[in-house]
């Protein structure tokens, strides 16, 4: 498979500009799909590459959104649900039914392989799960709420009015399909009059107008694992849209949002949380109590550290969804500064500031050594 950096920019692949309209990008995958398709490179791994290749560009290029995304943020835009699906060349002929007329392939050419119609996996749905932290930590379980479609209880899922029935429709015979002879191949398309279903209704369903399903709210448990973050997707297996050729039903994918912390802030399997603590307890030390994912804990803190200094727990930070463990929590320290003091604590400032004049501690002396040197060196020059 190839990597992302080795992928072809899609515009290029179907050899269209990037203002191409949906025609002419049907018209341009349209045209590779015939001069590459196996049935006419019999053996060619190249051309099978080809073929696979332009169906991914398609597939991206025809779908608005999948498009806008492309567009904006290139192939990294297009990961996880946006992904392209096709796994092998047969689930590219299920494809692209705008394409050749037909919602599927079928045999492309006269005779072929005798793919004939194949089922068809319904439609994906999303929903949005919303988590706080330590939900995301410990895991949860949550109740969602989709739309998707399902059967029409009054006509069945037939779209005819109760009483009657579809019938065959006689523009195709019930096939769903025409051939259409185009040079020295033929080439199979849906019934322009049927939409390739091989029926049709007279006298429509009033509960569903004709379609056989109707739209219904679901609500759903999903059970969430710890360590979730924003953008991880689960999957509900067969919660999506129902097919409408016998095949089975899509899936609901449930998009996580964390929401931010008061204390805590994520970077991956690490939490960062800034503590503060007086002058007082950073230079001379200090046993202080940090918050943790589990409640507070005590963190050594000793003499002298400085503002902006980390202190790491480790095991203390979120647990990873896909292996064991958990990340660390980096406890980053802040020296308080009272805007207000008593006159007592002011007194204690004035002679401490007074000792610290007197008593030049070895980091500062060394800065004001270096100002001495620059005057020096600007005096001398």
């Amino acid at each position: 498979m190839a990597t992302m950096a080795d992928k072809r920019d899609y515009y290029e692949v179907l050899g269209v500009d990037k203002s191409a309209s949906k025609e002419q990008l049907s018209d341009a995958y349209r045209k590779l799909a015939l001069k590459y398709h196996p049935d006419r490179n019999p053996g060619d791994d190249g051309a099978v590459a080809k073929f696979k290749e332009a169906a991914e560009a398609f597939e991206i290029l025809s779908h608005k959104d999948k498009r806008a995304k492309y567009d904006r943020y290139g192939f990294q835009g297009i990961q996880g649900n946006d992904a392209p699906h096709f796994q092998d060349v047969g689930d590219i002929f299920e494809a692209f039914g705008d394409v050749f007329g037909d919602g599927i392939f079928g045999e492309l050419f006269g005779g072929g392989r005798g793919r004939g119609r194949r089922s068809r996996k319904g439609g994906d749905v999303q929903c949005q799960v919303a988590l706080d932290l330590i939900e995301a930590a410990n895991g949860a379980s949550k109740v969602v709420q989709f739309d998707r479609h399902i059967l029409c209880e009054t006509c069945h899922g037939s779209g005819a009015r109760p009483g009657s029935k579809p019938e065959k429709c006689p523009y195709c015979g019930g096939n769903g399909r025409v051939v259409q002879a185009s040079g020295f191949f033929s080439m199979q398309t849906a019934c322009p009059s049927c939409r390739g279903s091989g029926k049709v209704i007279r006298d429509p369903c009033s509960g569903c107008r004709g379609h056989g399903y109707v739209p219904k709210r679901v609500s759903r448990q999903v059970d969430i694992p710890p360590g979730v973050d924003t953008g991880t997707q689960l999957r509900l297996s067969g919660e999506g849209e129902p097919s409408t050729s016998g095949g089975p039903a899509g899936d609901c994918y449930c998009s996580i949002q964390v929401s931010e912390h008061p204390l805590f802030h994520r970077e991956g399997r690490d939490l960062v949380c800034q503590v503060p603590i007086g002058y007082s307890q950073a230079a001379l030390g200090a046993q202080i109590k940090v918050p943790t994912l589990n409640g507070p804990e005590m963190l050594e803190i000793p003499a002298g550290t400085q503002p902006g200094e980390v202190f790491t727990l480790r095991g203390r930070g979120m647990p990873d969804v896909r292996h064991r463990g958990r990340g660390e929590l980096h406890v980053q320290i802040t020296v308080e500064v009272p805007k207000r003091v008593s006159e007592k604590h002011a007194q204690v400032l004035r002679d401490l500031a007074e000792i610290e004049n007197n008593d030049i501690s070895p980091k500062r002396k060394s800065f004001f050594d270096k100002i001495k040197d620059l005057f020096h060196a600007e005096e001398g020059a």
